[in-house]
């Protein structure tokens, strides 16, 4: 790190670099909080040493627990009730404790379900595993997986499945954009929900992603994933009044179709 600061320009720093999987983190919590907290406040420290004060932090919706209200604001309650969603709220804590002690200046995005595609369909989500709902979807229709696992159909909701908050990805570089701009013109450390305050149950975006590919998608029962909230919806005003956002992309068919195109590109990039 000292040396990309050193030999660049640097004004400003967006740390995307974490490990995500809620699940994961509950077997290995060791290696979510030595890569999520332990290397955060390494790059924080390479920060201060070379004068780069702004900062913007990808945080998420797990840092809530499970929430008390829906939709959720961001003073709601901080009571993570796994290590994935511990290790980003510690994160927000020492970006507080930084503001306060050395002028570092940052904003916590905090996540709902990022989800979608550039819709050229250059970039697209290329994880490995593959962990998301969207894409594991889309790979069952495309026949590239022979089922997807819906975990929990007894959830206190209107179907029985989880609830979620889906933003764009688009709309979510958006977001940071705004963050910065935010920062730029002397905005304080502070978090924003980045959301639509949309709830869509797994089941819902199970019969969007068949609507949208026109495909049968088979789907497999299991228990509840431990640390998964039933429903996690943003309030999303904060972000809204203070950065001018507002997202555009961030329906369901929106979100499914810019997937659909970017992996059936993808799918044919690969054809020998």
């Amino acid at each position: 790190m000292a040396k990309v600061f050193s030999e660049h320009n640097i004004t400003a720093v967006m740390h995307f670099a974490a490990h995500i999987e809620v699940g994961e983190s509950v077997v290995l919590p060791h290696k979510y909080y030595h890569n999520n907290v332990v290397n955060t406040l390494v790059l924080l420290d390479a920060m201060r040493e070379h004068g780069i004060m702004r900062f913007i932090f990808s945080s998420t919706a797990a840092v809530y627990g499970e929430p008390q209200y829906i939709p959720i604001p961001e003073s709601h309650s901080k009571e993570p009730i796994n290590p994935y969603g511990a290790s980003k709220w510690m994160v927000e804590q020492v970006l507080q404790d930084y503001s306060a002690a050395y002028g570092l200046s940052s904003v916590s995005l905090r996540y709902f379900n990022a989800a979608g595609a550039h819709p050229s369909g250059l970039l697209a989500e290329r994880h490995n595993p593959e962990t998301h709902i969207i894409p594991l979807l889309l790979q069952v229709a495309a026949g590239h997986r022979e089922s997807f696992t819906q975990f929990g159909d007894d959830y206190d909701t209107v179907d029985g499945s989880c609830e979620r908050d889906f933003i764009h990805v688009v709309d979510l570089c958006k977001a940071h954009a705004c963050a910065l701009q935010y920062l730029e013109q002397g905005g304080v450390t502070t978090a924003f929900n980045v959301g639509t305050s949309n709830a869509c149950s797994v089941a819902k975006v199970i019969e969007a992603a068949r609507c949208v590919t026109g495909c049968d998608i088979q789907v497999v029962q299991a228990k509840r994933r431990i640390g998964d909230p039933a429903r996690l919806v943003a309030d999303a005003t904060k972000l809204q009044e203070q950065c001018m956002w507002q997202p555009e992309m961030s329906d369901l068919p929106t979100i499914i179709k810019h997937a659909w195109s970017a992996y059936s590109r993808y799918l044919e990039s690969t054809c020998c």
